[in-house]
């Protein structure tokens, strides 16, 4: 290996080896679990775990197609008045934290809130949202957005030459549709349901408010309640398990689909809809709005509204907003550093330890917060005991839980940074430190921006962890909302997942933005 390249090949590696502590530190903890202890949690746990974990996963996927394809289709292909705001509120319910879905929704649908009074009226029966059906209601309004974002984009990437091809032979609307689009936009479907599964198998707040069994919510209260290290390793595995299959067989099956379009290709414009396309248009997507984003926004504002006139916004609110703050812009800066020698090198050396490097650094998209934190509490009774219930091990696990979006968004800007502006550098006698600190950094300073801000994004929204790992008395607001829509606080829990959701927006219009626009695509 060159001399130059060395000392970041060990960096990389570095922190590829800090990334890894969760799953190594988990596997070693469930090697103690012997074949009676296996055999204990399959006859108590794991056939309703199972069971439980890949229904929600299956029902969420599905209902986030449906809603995904069938408003990506409409706001792609048809032209209407408000397309553009329609736009931003299908895409908004991703700034909602999945626990503040579940919150909000626990509480209108109960026998004195509006909408469980107004179903009584209508059905004589009461909602019941505390089971497999109401968790999938929950998490397919908070995850539906991914399938919108990506397939809305393949829509308006899509050849219409294909189009006019199927109809010239006498196809109908629908059956371009099956065979033509459908076909065409698998990628992009492939792509949003590995991240909807993903979330929904991770997903511990929403779970937990809803009192559904999954491996997440087991696994917390295995080591919250019982302190039953081993059974939540052992549980974590087949959690890990569950996901990394998954990914494989999505990205098996998507290897072998190839599209391609050519340099002529003529790409869609959005056809002016029709009197009754609009009546379907707003009756359809204003229901997906209303439910997905305008309900729980219009909740949060009446909540914090009397919040506010009743005196309950003290010093002490501000306080878990600053701890959550703190935390969050700690997370992302420490991650943003850290993942920049591990891009860079996969970037500029491909081989099998930039490999190793990479996919070790993005353990925590296949771990949720649960499980990082056993293995980030089982490192530092093992290593650093001095550190247990401080500050660094919560920001160390946020660290690790995210840093897959750093080392992605600062790969994608190398990428795109030309090798011979490096070389120029080094030509005109500019060491390495030198040729990284006054030419490749001020050149990626866009993607090291956009891996900060979703880091620091998602860190202030991380619940299982930080309930885990916060010190004592340290609350933040993902913690005050749990806690307190547990005492049915509401005066309390509104204006934190309101704060929540208003840091959360800067990242939605970047993502938005980057979603982009080589034509104008409804944002």
């Amino acid at each position: 290996m060159h001399s130059a390249v060395r000392p970041l090949a060990i960096t990389a590696s570095l922190v590829a080896l800090l990334a890894a502590i969760p799953l190594v530190f988990v596997a070693y903890k469930s090697s103690g679990l012997t074949l009676t202890k296996w055999g204990g949690l399959w006859q108590s746990r794991l056939p309703e775990l199972l069971v439980n974990t890949l229904s929600l996963s299956v029902l969420v996927a599905i209902g986030s197609l449906i809603l995904g394809v069938s408003a990506a289709w409409l706001v792609a292909r048809r032209h209407f008045r408000g397309r553009r705001l329609v736009s931003w509120l299908l895409v908004l319910p991703l700034a909602i934290p999945t626990y503040v879905f579940a919150h909000i929704y626990t509480v209108i649908t109960a026998d004195d809130g509006w909408l469980g009074q107004l179903w009584l009226a209508l059905f004589g029966s009461s909602i019941d949202i505390f089971n497999l059906w109401g968790s999938a209601l929950i998490l397919t309004l908070a995850g539906f957005s991914y399938v919108f974002l990506l397939v809305r984009i393949a829509l308006m990437d899509a050849n219409r030459s294909l189009e006019e091809a199927a109809r010239i032979q006498g196809a109908k609307p629908f059956s371009v549709f099956w065979h033509v689009n459908l076909p065409l936009i698998r990628p992009a479907i492939a792509a949003a349901m590995a991240v909807v599964v993903l979330h929904t198998l991770s997903d511990f707040g929403a779970v937990s408010m809803l009192r559904f069994q999954t491996f997440t919510l087991s696994i917390y209260l295995q080591m919250s309640g019982r302190l039953d290290d081993e059974a939540a390793a052992g549980l974590s595995l087949i959690l890990v398990a569950l996901s990394l299959t998954f990914m494989i067989l999505e990205r098996f099956f998507r290897s072998r689909a190839r599209y391609f379009s050519n340099a002529q290709s003529r790409y869609q414009q959005p056809r002016k809809a029709s009197k009754g396309e609009l009546l379907v248009i707003w009756l359809w997507l204003g229901l997906i709005c209303l439910f997905a984003f305008i309900i729980p926004l219009l909740w949060m504002l009446q909540w914090t509204w009397q919040a506010i006139a009743s005196g309950a916004i003290d010093a002490r609110f501000w306080g878990y907003t600053l701890n959550s703050l703190t935390v969050g812009a700690l997370a992302a800066t420490v991650a943003m550093i850290v993942a920049l020698p591990v891009g860079l090198f996969h970037t500029r050396i491909k081989s099998w330890l930039s490999n190793i490097c990479l996919y070790f650094s993005s353990v925590g998209f296949v771990l949720p917060g649960p499980v990082v934190a056993l293995g980030i509490i089982s490192f530092a009774i093992f290593a650093v005991p001095a550190l247990y219930g401080g500050l660094t091990l919560l920001v160390l696990a946020l660290v690790i839980r995210f840093l897959p979006l750093a080392v992605q968004s600062q790969e994608a800007a190398m990428q795109q940074l030309t090798p011979s502006i490096e070389q120029a550098g080094r030509i005109l006698g500019a060491g390495s430190l030198e040729n990284l600190k006054r030419v490749i950094l001020p050149m990626i300073r866009g993607g090291m921006a956009s891996a900060w801000v979703l880091v620091f994004i998602d860190a202030i929204k991380e619940l299982p962890a930080t309930l885990l790992l916060r010190p004592v008395g340290f609350d933040t607001l993902p913690v005050r909302i749990w806690i307190e829509a547990s005492e049915e606080m509401l005066e309390l829990a509104a204006p934190a997942a309101l704060i929540i959701v208003l840091a959360t927006l800067p990242a939605i219009w970047l993502m938005a933005r980057s979603s982009g626009n080589r034509r104008e695509h409804g944002f």
